[in-house]
């Protein structure tokens, strides 16, 4: 069985009280508005040859980076973790400093998409928050969409030495490769690949595409196709990594129709290449231990 890493997955319990975005009002996310534990995820990584996954936030709050810590201490299958503080405060190298201590704290993830400042990652952060960062080896998950490509841009060109590595692809349109928006998403993404710092999680993607092209696992793969393509000639497969976004993804599919859709594109590469996808990059990216 192929040797992979899930490097981009969740677990929550909505009763914890500080998921914003889960909300009981938006009809699309009631499937998600359960807890989605370890449990639920063990036997999918044991089917799928799954060895260890990175545990990202999904709560804009130091709280949630402390049970995802707590999570890990327990769980061999956690190999890392992606947490949260408010880069735009000087006193967050004080939180990610007590955070680092714990030795699957891996990063952080400022949840900029749904901040209401689009150029908030050029202009915000505090240069103390990334010099801790920088200090204490960690690394940056940037949770984007197009749109905010040209500041993080600016923000990766001002700290060249800050590890990067983009989620979801910065969430393309998938399945309108024809149309502009699709265009301007190839041009940023290069932009930011010329970067050597920067890598990209080939994640997240069933969920983008609309739901018409979500229901055929044989139409989605098709359509996902130029987005895997302009991502792997810009990236290469040592600077990309695969990752699942579980649970979120359980809105398009499941965990082994994205291995499939995944295998599809992957699959075509050499077996030192399908590696790197796999498990290489993340791997080295996070430093998590070998096997």
């Amino acid at each position: 069985m192929i040797q992979r890493i899930d490097s981009h997955q969740h677990f929550w319990r909505p009763a914890r009280g500080d998921y914003t975005w889960l909300r009981a009002d938006v009809p699309a996310l009631a499937p998600l508005l359960r807890d989605f534990m370890p449990a639920d995820l063990q036997p999918l990584l044991h089917s799928h040859g799954v060895s260890r996954t990175v545990l990202v936030q999904a709560a804009d709050s130091l709280a949630e980076t402390d049970f995802m810590l707590d999570l890990a201490g327990s769980r061999d299958e956690i190999g890392g973790v992606v947490g949260w503080v408010d880069l735009g405060r000087a006193d967050a190298a004080a939180s990610l400093e007590r955070m680092a201590r714990h030795p699957k704290f891996k990063g952080v993830r400022p949840m900029l998409q749904d901040l209401p400042e689009d150029d908030w990652i050029a202009r915000r952060p505090h240069p103390d928050a990334v010099d801790a960062m920088l200090k204490l080896g960690l690394r940056f998950d940037a949770l984007v969409n197009p749109r905010h490509l040209p500041w993080l841009l600016q923000f990766a060109k001002r700290w060249p030495q800050l590890p990067m590595v983009i989620d979801h692809g910065a969430k393309p349109p998938v399945g309108a490769q024809d149309g502009e928006d699709f265009a301007r998403w190839r041009e940023d993404i290069a932009a930011l690949a010329a970067l050597p710092q920067v890598c990209c999680k080939f994640s997240g993607l069933w969920t983008e595409a609309p739901s018409s092209m979500q229901r055929d696992a044989e139409v989605f793969t098709r359509v996902l196709r130029p987005v895997w393509d302009h991502l792997l000639a810009c990236f290469g497969p040592s600077r990309l990594m695969w990752g699942s976004d579980w649970p979120v993804l359980t809105l398009a599919g499941d965990y082994a129709g994205w291995i499939a859709v995944s295998q599809a594109c992957i699959g075509s590469l050499s077996a030192w290449e399908q590696a790197e996808v796999w498990h290489g990059t993340a791997q080295r990216f996070y430093g998590l231990a070998a096997d």
